[in-house]
């Protein structure tokens, strides 16, 4: 079996000392670097933007996995494309006009994340599931870090999982929130690859052993 895509949350960082930390996530055993970009419209939260971004994106080592939580998604493709960031996600509940986001976002050069927040079936994603690179499955309501784990994510991602495998895509599975090595190991063990991880990592005393143990799951 492949090793755990381990994606730490950036929401969760120092953001008085963001460089010490991202020297951590340069230093450690993580492949990407989770990014989430709030607007206090689509979720009731406001997060960080561009100028946090470019800067990250300079001094980051890892792979750039951006989670849009936003209305309108699409309009910052190509900003972030330049950027080089690698994944882009955007809400199935933001995308009323999905097939034409995730095709622009893969004629700008980055990979197509379709995300889903906690009450959204898997079951809609059927139809653009073998054009998507990865789906992520929001195990607590968006906008805010540190809630609990929401149950039911478990089964909502061997759901997912097997209808990736029914339909012979290569398609990733990511879940986001409440992530800790009990909740990983069985997301994971349901057909995860990839865990995203905030406070679980970031609030550790030795956060690079956090994120070693979470790629070994």
């Amino acid at each position: 079996m492949s090793e755990t895509i381990v994606s730490p949350s950036l929401l969760a960082a120092d953001f008085g000392n963001l460089q010490n930390d991202l020297e951590m996530i340069n230093a450690s055993e993580a492949q990407w670097l989770h990014l989430d970009i709030m607007d206090g419209v689509f979720v009731e939260n406001i997060s960080f933007g561009f100028p946090v971004i470019e800067s990250v994106a300079k001094h980051c080592t890892k792979k750039l996995d951006v989670h849009l939580m936003i209305v309108e998604p699409w309009k910052f493709t190509e900003r972030l494309a330049e950027l080089g960031v690698y994944m882009m996600g955007v809400h199935f509940e933001a995308c009323p006009h999905l097939h034409r986001v995730v095709q622009r976002i893969k004629k700008a050069g980055m990979k197509a994340c379709v995300t889903l927040n906690p009450h959204t079936p898997v079951e809609l994603l059927e139809d653009i599931l073998p054009d998507l690179d990865m789906v992520l499955l929001m195990s607590v309501n968006p906008g805010f870090g540190g809630q609990s784990f929401i149950e039911n994510t478990v089964e909502k991602t061997a759901r997912l999982k097997a209808m990736i495998e029914r339909k012979g895509c290569n398609t990733l599975i990511q879940i986001d929130g409440g992530v800790n090595y009990d909740t990983g190991k069985r997301l994971v063990d349901a057909g995860a690859d990839s865990l995203v991880a905030g406070s679980f990592v970031f609030g550790n005393d030795d956060p690079k052993e956090v994120i070693k143990n979470l790629k070994e799951l």
